[in-house]
């Protein structure tokens, strides 16, 4: 259960950031977060559909990480 309450304070903390207007570096930190929180969650819920979407996002930011180290 604190796994589901920490990624529903990080979408809050992402929602007033983005009411805020917030610089997109402050976003992205937290929605980096945000993957590992959620990745915690689906892990801890064994919902397959939930780890397969997790992973993906997982995969999606090593991707991201690659990418902008070559720049």
């Amino acid at each position: 259960m604190e796994e589901a309450r920490a990624v529903l304070a990080r979408l809050e903390r992402i929602e007033a950031l983005e009411r805020e207007g917030a610089a997109v570096p402050a976003l992205l930190a937290e929605l980096r977060e945000l993957v590992g929180e959620a990745t915690a969650w689906a892990a801890l819920e064994r919902d397959p559909r939930a780890i397969e979407a997790a992973k993906a996002l997982e995969e999606a930011r090593r991707v991201e990480v690659v990418a902008g180290s070559n720049s």
